[in-house]
């Protein structure tokens, strides 16, 4: 009993240790977007701020306009999570549900392709989207996402555990295809589909390399984007970085705040079924 308890201890004081130093960073960065000039430089450090004055948010906006860049941020995360929600639902089911020759096979080579690295397939991309004229633009900064294999692969096998008498019963009824797909799977699907929509919205919202690439102009910068270039157009101001910051990271944690247990909750379902 003894050396259980010890281990127990252990344990929790290592995944305390763990929680702190993940923790850290957020904290500094959020005492430190409060902090005065001279507070944020002094040393030893100063860890709270004496007051937490908008200051340091106030002449960041007036900087940057980070407005804007959370205004395009909002929309390239919508329409990308809308545009890659409905061909995963319509990929999975397909991939699921329907029969024609070479199915598995094809899913195969698609699962393959995740091993591909997004970096290598940024020239090709890229050289797309001027060749349409999208460049620096707010589609640009969307076409190359609207498709996740990824997703595709954790909706599918939620919709092939769904038993067959579900779908023939459907079918007997008179439903077609289109109707049993979104009056019944998809309904059904909910969990799976609020994970794909949440690590899809997370990834688009942190997306910084594409929009680097594609963008040029201030007005169509998204918000990490726009954080970077912030750093050089504002100079070297700690405190006004870290406001920035805030602003570009404090939306993503308080979703994923809300929502772990759905994310956690439908991966384990889409990996562990069908």
């Amino acid at each position: 009993m003894k050396r259980i308890k010890i281990s127990r201890i252990i344990i929790y004081v290592v995944l305390t240790l763990g929680a702190l130093i993940m923790i850290f960073p957020f904290f500094w960065m959020f005492a430190s977007a409060f902090k005065t000039s001279v507070e944020i430089n002094k040393f030893p450090p100063q860890w709270l701020p004496s007051s937490l004055s908008l200051e340091n948010f106030r002449i960041a906006f007036e900087k940057a306009p980070f407005a804007r860049y959370f205004l395009n941020s909002v929309i390239v995360m919508v329409c990308s999570v809308a545009a890659t929600t409905f061909t995963t639902i319509l990929g999975a089911f397909a991939f699921s549900r329907l029969k024609f020759p070479g199915r598995d096979l094809i899913f195969s080579l698609l699962l393959s392709m995740m091993m591909i690295p997004f970096e290598m397939l940024v020239i090709t991309n890229y050289s797309t989207m001027v060749s349409l004229k999208l460049w620096d633009t707010i589609p640009a900064l969307i076409l190359p996402f609207t498709s996740s294999i990824f997703y595709m692969y954790i909706l599918r096998n939620f919709f092939a555990s769904v038993p067959d008498s579900l779908y023939y019963s459907a079918r007997v009824d008179g439903a077609s295809n289109w109707r049993y797909l979104w009056q019944i799977m998809v309904p059904m699907a909910r969990p799976s589909l609020v994970t794909i929509i949440l690590l899809n919205a997370l990834a688009s919202w942190n997306s910084f390399m594409w929009p680097m690439y594609v963008i040029s102009s201030t007005q169509n910068r998204t918000l990490p984007w726009g954080l970077q270039v912030f750093t050089t157009e504002a100079g070297y101001n700690p405190e006004l970085l870290m406001a920035a910051s805030t602003v570009v990271v404090l939306p993503m944690i308080l979703l994923f705040l809300f929502a772990r247990k759905s994310i956690v909750r439908g991966v384990a379902r889409g990996g562990l079924k069908g």
